[in-house]
């Protein structure tokens, strides 16, 4: 209990002072919908040139894809977290935990859970108002199962996407800049991850060799179970390969931080 009340007390910190930003999370969840519209636009272009699917994907379902892709981007990604992570190693910040009874991807973890929060909160008007506009569009889920298990997924991405920007922060021990590692690790997720388009619509050769790496955990797999798109032993099996990059990547996570704090050293009063 008192390690719960201890971490407890980060979560209601970090929301404290991630409110103080409330408003730079209302205007970029607003100007994020612009690059949506125009994505939304196109594809309704492409279908109304006599395009009835695409790689089985109809109109409806595709802005769907792009509506969910939008919800779960908000409850997952990580936006600020590694650079601040970087920034306490870099300026000697981290000798504090090093003497504290708190573990610091812990103490990480519940900053990024409270930083989702008050931005999901943030943004649920804006979008929650352009999903009304689109809603003659927008596929609801069939069953209440896959609420569960969609859920569930989003839940393991997010914490996949935390542990490896994590890692890739703690870079910052062995390397003054850590912003290169960081934007080749976003770019590959931004593609490999489903973000700029659904990754079925890729050669199947190069889908299945995709599903060998973390990026479609991180963001098209959930987005799939919602629309129904992965069933049955395609669903169970996904869960356990998601599962098992968020305890790959937790472990190495700890790993790089175990080698990174022996190279860790600072002066100073």
């Amino acid at each position: 209990m008192i390690a719960v009340n201890k971490y407890w007390h980060v979560v209601n910190i970090g929301i404290q002072n991630t409110l103080t930003y409330r408003v730079n999370f209302l205007f970029r969840s607003v100007f994020g919908l612009i690059p949506l519209f125009a994505t939304l636009s196109l594809w309704r272009a492409i279908f109304e040139g006599r395009q009835t699917s695409v790689a089985g994907h109809t109109l409806a379902s595709m802005v769907s894809y792009y509506l969910v892709v939008t919800i779960v981007d908000a409850l997952t990604a990580v936006n600020e977290d590694d650079w601040q992570i970087a920034t306490d190693i870099k300026d000697g910040n981290i000798s504090q935990f090093l003497l504290k009874p708190i573990d610091y991807l812990t103490y990480r973890l519940c900053l990024f859970g409270a930083g989702r929060l008050v931005y999901t909160a943030v943004a649920f008007l804006p979008v929650a108002l352009f999903i009304v506009v689109q809603r003659n569009s927008f596929v609801l889920p069939a069953t209440g199962a896959i609420w569960s298990w969609f859920l569930l997924s989003v839940a393991m991405t997010a914490l996949l996407q935390f542990f490896l920007s994590y890692t890739m922060a703690l870079l910052a021990f062995w390397v003054l800049e850590v912003s290169t590692f960081i934007f080749v690790v976003f770019a590959f997720e931004y593609i490999a991850g489903g973000h700029l388009f659904p990754l079925d619509i890729l050669p199947p050769a190069l889908l299945k060799f995709l599903y060998f790496t973390p990026f479609p955990y991180q963001l098209f797999f959930p987005v799939n179970i919602y629309l129904g798109r992965t069933t049955g032993v395609a669903l169970y099996q996904g869960l356990c390969i998601q599962m098992f990059w968020v305890a790959a990547a937790y472990l190495l996570a700890r790993f790089v931080w175990h080698k990174g704090i022996t190279k860790y050293g600072a002066v100073g009063g």
